[in-house]
């Protein structure tokens, strides 16, 4: 699977550059084409001669150094890259990319790649759980960027813990499946939602009381998360992933909107409804909100506090109730009695599919990474899924959506080719 790929391996300042160079081997002898680009910390590790000599290709150290005056060479290296993976990747990079900065051979390429980045880090424990570098993570990982997780044990520095970098065979085992996987994708059989422009809705909206305080809800977001992922390697053309408060990763090469309330969810969904043909409202969106809000803290007193609540708007009902000829799946989190409710909500937004879920059964809940989810249509139940991960249970609810989307549609064409002629 890796003939024919370009992996362009960013080494930086770290003891663990010693496993890089068995990784780039692996990566090479499995007919990879390894283009490796080092920083000036990892060349005191170990020298940019060893990694030419393992890919026989020319190693990048310095932005200023064009070896090719035909191509600028940052830009080269992010155009020809298959994938990106940078390992080690010290905090000093990590903190780069997650603000942007460019001041070495590294940061700078990331900032012009277009493909998927893989990021290993490999630091001290503390280091690696400083609430800084966490946040810089989370940033990067919102942004699409894949983190291969530190192996914990003894680390250089004399401790014990997290943040030895992953061993090279693993990374290699990770790029493999990568690969194999996007190969596998490639497969038209495989992509039912082939050219189909995806808007999906994850987490779940917060109402203001005062700037410190909010109505909300449990949802973490994963499903949605999971949904948008599965759209992408089920062949969508465009999946766009608007996120309600949730830190889950971006899914890669999903596009992502980040909303706080149910107002700004609704006008990020409604610019983008007419260019999609199918939307999953997998959110949890707030059903009230108060109906003042406080500029300022609300101090604590004496008495208690009553809060008048308004109905926020119903952004699936709206969406059911448009012109919008696109295809509608929405979600009902339930406790009890899922058919019934799943069914009247169906009807009452006018959905094409409900998913519904127990919340309240083991392995369904808000935050898990398993759900157990029955599908219900116009006919009733469509099909039941047992517990299984999100990520599996969105891939089946976006089959059945795809296989039932083409049916109306070749249902219309067979209606319109039997109109009789004017």
């Amino acid at each position: 699977m890796l003939n024919g790929k370009t992996i362009v391996l960013g080494v930086t300042g770290g003891i663990a550059c010693y496993k890089s160079l068995t990784l780039a081997s692996r990566l090479t002898q499995a007919g990879a084409k390894v283009r490796v680009m080092m920083t000036e910390g990892a060349a005191q590790f170990v020298t940019p001669l060893s990694f030419q000599t393992i890919t026989r290709q020319p190693v990048a150290t310095d932005t200023f150094d064009e070896m090719d005056p035909s191509v600028v060479q940052h830009i080269d290296l992010a155009d020809s890259a298959d994938l990106v993976v940078i390992a080690p990747a010290t905090a000093n990079i990590i903190a780069k990319l997650a603000h942007g900065l460019s001041d070495e051979i590294v940061s700078t390429t990331l900032l012009a790649a277009t493909s998927p980045v893989w990021i290993a880090p490999a630091m001290n424990v503390h280091m690696y759980a400083h609430p800084a570098v966490q946040q810089n993570m989370n940033t990067l990982e919102r942004r699409g960027v894949h983190f291969i997780d530190p192996d914990s044990g003894s680390l250089a520095c004399g401790y014990t813990g997290k943040g030895r970098m992953a061993e090279p065979e693993h990374i290699f085992d990770r790029i493999a499946a990568y690969f194999a996987n996007v190969s596998q994708a490639a497969d038209v059989s495989d992509q039912p939602l082939a050219g189909k422009r995806i808007l999906v809705t994850g987490g779940g909206t917060r109402e203001r009381i005062d700037p410190v305080r909010y109505i909300g809800n449990d949802s973490s977001g994963k499903m949605g998360a999971a949904i948008a992922a599965a759209a992408i390697e089920l062949g969508a053309a465009a999946v766009t992933f608007i996120a309600a408060n949730t830190t889950v990763a971006t899914p890669a090469d999903v596009q992502r909107i980040d909303v706080e309330s149910t107002a700004e969810m609704l006008a990020a969904v409604m610019e983008r409804l007419p260019s999609s043909d199918i939307v999953v409202k997998a959110a949890a969106v707030a059903d009230y909100r108060p109906k003042q809000v406080s500029s300022i803290k609300l101090k604590k007193q004496a008495e208690d506090l009553t809060i008048e609540l308004e109905r926020t708007p119903d952004i699936l009902h709206m969406i059911g109730h448009s012109d919008y000829n696109g295809y509608v799946i929405g979600f009902a989190a339930e406790t009890g009695e899922p058919a019934k409710y799943a069914m009247d909500k169906l009807s009452r937004k006018k959905c094409d599919l409900i998913a519904a879920n127990n919340v309240l059964l083991d392995g369904a809940g808000f935050g898990s990474d398993s759900n157990v989810l029955e599908i219900y249509g116009a006919e009733g139940l469509v099909a039941s899924l047992p517990t299984m991960s999100k990520k599996q249970a969105a891939a089946k609810l976006l089959s059945i959506a795809a296989e039932r989307l083409a049916s109306r549609r070749a249902g219309k064409d067979s209606e319109a080719s039997e109109e009789p002629d004017a």
